[in-house]
């Protein structure tokens, strides 16, 4: 059965937790005695390639390679290759934190560490302690990550962006004194304007320390621009490769523009070369020749500018004097300037008429508030509580009398529906009808006997009349032939509802 291929980061255990150590002289003895052993175990001989390779490969080892197959969990999987050969590589986590950065694959980076063998798994592996991109690839990859972190930061914002100053006293030129880049903006600023000066600051603008100088000296202009009159900074150097360039890419040197309080302008290398000096920056321009334009006014324009402005001030002015004058004399032809006397003649006229019109104004409002308040005060009788309380009296007399008759008629009728009643009450009071000789018949139960047929021989009834009841026993029933319908009956016979009698009245 075929082995699988090896994988990382499938392996369980702590077999990862912790980068090999170099092996020691003991190790070393021993790995000697184990070679000269005719029969090895599968353990001996993988101890035997690990402790062959430690000791016979130097330690570090610098690789060059291209990353592939780059699995990036606690522990980097990675691999080195090239157009012929492929290296495994393992970066422990405590390493891979301290790199600075992630590779993608297809990368060319520098790996740095040493080689050993994994004896489980039986695979010799490259242990990267350090890791870095190569050439300018690594200056271009610091370059993004400086950009990304000033970006996050807020340093390349227009909010935090000063404008530049129309007129500017004096300009801190901060390059290296033997620049051509510096005798561009010299020969900008005399030809633009000989009245805007020039304080030349020199600094290193590359290699080992530039950085440091050009950053301090803007913090020292800038703490000191109203004593030396500055009113903006540009920062400027000639063109150069990325590493000539570097100084101006440097952490510090962000920092010190970002907090430049007076306006900063940078241009920097050629026009296709950008800074993260530039980005930070008020203003970036191309070249310093375009930086002295963008700050230097020109005197030529400037010139016109005024000369325009004052040929606008003379035409205004003329107008206005011209309009003035105009208005002057349309004022002298008005009579009332001429004689002020008849402007109060007019005057008093005027209140005279107004005088009079008050008056009568008056008067008329005078009679209509005196009608309307006669109005008002017969409205005012009208409510009075004494008129009130009167009508009140004699309408409570009316209906008091109105009552009355409607009482005593109620009552009245009330007493003749009472009698009507009683009356009938009397009239089919079941005792009356009793009194009369009627009597009715029960069974011992209480139910009425109607019919013979309600009743049978031997059969105990109660008789009811007017004083009291007779009981007796059924000793035979006769029926009582059926009447002819055709003769009427003028009175009761002897055979009928005894019941009936009660609903007749007398």
């Amino acid at each position: 059965m075929a082995r699988r291929s090896f994988n990382p980061g499938k392996a369980k255990g702590d077999l990862f937790a912790k980068e090999e150590e170099p092996p020691s002289r003991q190790t070393r003895k021993n790995a000697k005695s184990l070679a000269q052993t005719d029969q090895l175990s599968v353990t001996q001989v993988a101890q035997l390639i690990k402790n062959t390779l430690e000791q016979r490969i130097p330690s570090p080892l610098r690789v060059v390679g291209e990353v592939s197959n780059l699995s990036v969990r606690n522990h980097w999987y990675f691999s080195l290759k090239d157009d012929a050969s492929v290296v495994s590589c393992v970066a422990w986590a405590s390493g891979a934190k301290k790199f600075g950065f992630t590779p993608n694959d297809g990368d060319e980076v520098v790996a740095t560490g040493h080689i050993s063998h994994y004896t489980p798994q039986g695979r010799t592996q490259f242990y990267v302690t350090k890791l870095e991109p190569v050439g300018a690839g690594a200056l271009e990859l610091a370059f993004r990550k400086m950009c990304d972190e000033l970006r996050e930061l807020g340093y390349f914002d227009d909010q935090y962006k000063v404008p530049l100053p129309s007129f500017p006293r004096r300009i801190a030129v901060i390059t290296s004194a033997t620049s051509a880049a510096l005798q561009d903006v010299i020969d900008t600023t005399a030809r633009r304007c000989k009245a805007v000066g020039l304080l030349v600051v020199d600094v290193r603008v590359q290699g080992e320390g530039s950085a440091k100088e050009v950053s301090r000296a803007i913090k020292w202009v800038d703490r000191h621009h109203k004593k030396l009159g500055v009113d903006a900074i540009l920062v400027t150097r000639g063109g150069g490769s990325i590493e000539d360039l570097w100084a101006f890419n440097e952490r510090v040197v962000a920092d010190a523009v970002f907090k430049c309080s007076l306006p900063l302008v940078a241009a920097i290398g050629h026009e296709s070369d950008t800074t993260v000096v530039e980005l930070v920056a008020d203003v970036r321009a191309a070249t310093p020749t375009q930086a002295a334009m963008l700050l230097v006014p020109d005197a030529t324009e400037l010139q016109a500018q005024l000369d325009h402005v004052e040929h606008r001030l003379h035409s205004l002015v003329s107008r206005k004097v011209e309009r003035c004058r105009d208005r002057l004399n349309a004022i002298e032809r008005i009579e009332a300037f001429r004689s002020p006397l008849a402007l109060v003649d007019l005057a008093r006229d005027r209140l005279g008429r107004l005088t009079k019109d008050l008056q009568r104004v008056l008067h008329g409002r005078l009679a209509h508030d005196r009608v309307h308040f006669e109005r008002l005060a017969g409205r005012w009788m009208q409510l009075h509580p004494r008129t009130l309380v009167s009508e009140r009296h004699e309408r409570l007399a009316v209906l008091r009398d109105r009552l009355h008759r409607a009482s005593f008629h109620h009552l009245h009728e009330a007493r003749q529906r009472i009698g009507s009643i009683q009356r009938e009450l009397v009239a089919i009071d079941p005792r009356n009808v009793l009194k009369r000789g009627y009597s009715y018949t029960t069974d011992r139960s209480g139910e009425l006997v109607r019919r013979v047929a309600d009743v049978s021989s031997g059969q105990h009834l109660v008789t009811h009349v007017a004083d009291g009841t007779i009981d007796s026993v059924v000793g035979g029933k006769a029926i009582r032939p059926k009447a002819n319908p055709r003769k009427s009956v003028k009175k009761s016979e002897p055979g009928a509802d005894q019941m009936d009698l009660f609903g007749s009245s007398e």
